[in-house]
């Protein structure tokens, strides 16, 4: 972990819910396993920051509806990683849910993809990098009008 403060932060999730895999850890290295959590409410400590960790709490609802409710009912979340089968899920999800970037049935690869834009949407931040899009992010073009005459 970068931080001390942030390992013990996230070292706290880990009572949020049950532990379905993973949750071991070394104080001694600041190091936290890849954990899913099972049994999570929206009230958890878990779900009220950004995690910024390997830390996954799933959550199961009756409907779709329900799941799109829920997650726009607060901040846009940094990622959003969807498991389905079903391809009207995914397309009512991926048009009704704003977040920074995520991906359909799987986890953390649109990380490590260069063409695709990296950052967060609202809360979580703005703007993308990765690849090109880190020379546009981070750099300023000044635009200028002038009127002539």
């Amino acid at each position: 972990m970068v931080t001390p403060r942030h390992y013990q932060r996230l070292k706290a999730f880990l009572n949020d819910g049950t532990i379905l895999v993973g949750g071991e850890y070394n104080d001694k290295e600041s190091k936290l396993a890849f954990t899913l959590l099972d049994n999570v409410s929206w009230e958890s400590p878990v779900m009220q920051e950004e995690i910024f960790g390997s830390i996954f709490p799933m959550l199961t609802f009756a409907n779709i509806d329900e799941a799109i409710a829920r997650v726009k009912a607060n901040a846009k979340p940094f990622a959003l990683y969807l498991f389905t089968q079903d391809k009207t899920v995914e397309n009512r999800v991926l048009k009704e849910v704003s977040f920074g970037g995520g991906c359909i049935n799987d986890t953390f690869l649109h990380v490590t993809h260069i063409d695709l834009p990296f950052g967060g949407v609202g809360d979580s931040g703005i703007g993308g990098y990765h690849g090109a899009n880190s020379f546009y992010e981070l750099s300023h073009s000044k635009s200028i009008l002038k009127r002539v005459g």
